[in-house]
């Protein structure tokens, strides 16, 4: 696992964390067991309802759950969210459980404080705990940035970033929107790497989307397998990445 550095001015914005598991039917009756289990961490608690569209003729009167042929799973879903003091946020559905960190330091450096391996580690050992699961259809983790842009033409932005765009052929001082995205296989897990450049403001920004994956593993291999992602999340990042970038972020 790489040592990461930990940066007073981060490029990321937004770390998710996602499993996604065969349909467990029996996981509303054990989701007050697990809120119990994590409440010392992720107090506050809500249920949610997500709504599908779906578009029906429904009669005076009537409700959309009374039409007849529409499967109960495009009415809506529900979502158990959990939330931390430090700004996690805790997603879980009959067949997904995600993490998503809004002030992210570090994976697992030991010179942070708030590691957001010990959270992953903490919520899915409550979790495959309570329910028992065996294994998992889907393991995720993705991390956004929103990356310095010095100026909006070629050579400077060739000074901050190896990147995948063509700027040879298209220059960036004549686009107002540029998108370079992939997936690609890295030994046995998939990364998708996305890279755009818009104007908002007057502004240019720049977006680095990186998502690793791989699927069907068994639940005691999660965290492993998640160490093994953010490796390949973290080598595209600095391979990205050049010196003023990093300059940027040891700024306070």
């Amino acid at each position: 696992m790489p040592n990461e550095e930990v940066f007073p001015r981060p490029t990321v914005k937004q770390v998710i964390f996602q499993i996604v598991f065969p349909n467990l039917f029996y996981i509303e009756s054990s989701i007050g067991e697990f809120q119990k289990a994590i409440m010392e961490k992720f107090p506050e608690s809500s249920l949610l309802f997500r709504r599908h569209v779906v578009f029906a003729d429904i009669a005076p009167g009537k409700k959309l759950e009374d039409v007849e042929g529409i499967p109960e799973s495009e009415l809506g879903k529900k979502i158990w969210q959990f939330k931390s003091s430090n700004e996690f946020t805790l997603n879980v559905t009959t067949n997904s459980l995600d993490i998503t960190s809004q002030k992210h330091e570090s994976y697992n450096s030991p010179k942070s404080e708030t590691k957001f391996r010990d959270v992953v580690q903490f919520v899915l050992d409550q979790f495959f705990d309570v329910t028992g699961l065996p294994l998992v259809k889907r393991i995720g983790l993705r991390y956004i940035n929103e990356c310095p842009v010095p100026s909006k033409d070629n050579a400077s932005f060739s000074e901050y970033y190896t990147t995948a765009f063509p700027l040879e052929r298209f220059h960036l001082e004549n686009a107002s929107e540029m998108t370079f995205a992939t997936e690609i296989k890295r030994g046995q897990y998939f990364v998708r790497y996305l890279e755009a450049v818009r104007m908002e403001g007057g502004k240019p920004s720049f977006t680095l989307d990186i998502d690793a994956y791989c699927k069907e593993i068994k639940a005691k291999d999660c965290l492993p397998t998640a160490d093994k992602l953010h490796t390949c999340i973290h080598n595209e990042y600095q391979t990205t990445i050049k010196e003023p970038v990093r300059e940027f972020m040891r700024q306070r």
